[in-house]
């Protein structure tokens, strides 16, 4: 169902089974050449539910009937459960683990910084400005991409808000970001 929601397909009705509804989101998803499916949150899926299950099979059963590779993100997967059992080998015999953290401070965050930046809208913020504060962005976010996003995108509106339309160095400074990263980042 979120998967014909995400689609846009029109308002399933009860008389539609698991079954209609799955055949018309594989249909729809080859019919757009889809070759890449991200599922995130894959840690919250809880295979000892019967809606664990019901996703767990859904899940394997578009893996078999879409030409697309299936990327599934989540924190800590190897320990929350997601591999166990009978579906869970099943997802595990289908899956490889790559695990990932940080970003390091090379050439790819300041890339990353600089895509950030080009995404943009504000009237007077002076191109180049986040990308020259690359290692201080790193510093205080650890290199998580969902912690710089949040330190830019609340500095963008605090922008907005307060009539600047530019992020500065003060702005990035008086913005709080998440619990992690605010507990393990001295002040600066």
């Amino acid at each position: 169902m979120e998967f014909a929601r995400f689609l846009g397909l029109p308002l399933i009705s009860p008389r539609h089974n698991t079954t209609d509804v799955t055949s018309a989101v594989c249909q729809v998803m080859i019919e757009a050449r889809t070759d890449l499916v991200l599922v995130d949150e894959i840690h919250l899926m809880n295979l000892a539910t019967t809606a664990g299950e019901e996703l767990s099979d859904h899940l394997k059963y578009f893996t078999e009937h879409l030409p697309a590779t299936f990327v599934y993100t989540g924190i800590n997967v190897e320990h929350s459960g997601l591999f166990t059992g009978i579906r869970g080998s099943q997802l595990a015999g289908r899956s490889i683990l790559v695990r990932t953290g940080p970003f390091p401070l090379t050439t790819e965050w300041r890339s990353l910084v600089a895509t950030m930046e080009s995404t943009l809208r504000l009237h007077r913020h002076e191109k180049d400005t986040l990308t020259q504060l690359a290692d201080y962005l790193h510093q205080r976010t650890g290199g998580m991409i969902g912690s710089l996003s949040h330190l830019i995108r609340a500095a963008a509106i605090s922008a907005i808000l307060d009539g600047s339309e530019r992020i500065t160095n003060s702005t990035l400074k008086s913005i709080r970001i998440d619990h992690h990263n605010e507990s393990s980042t001295p002040d600066s």
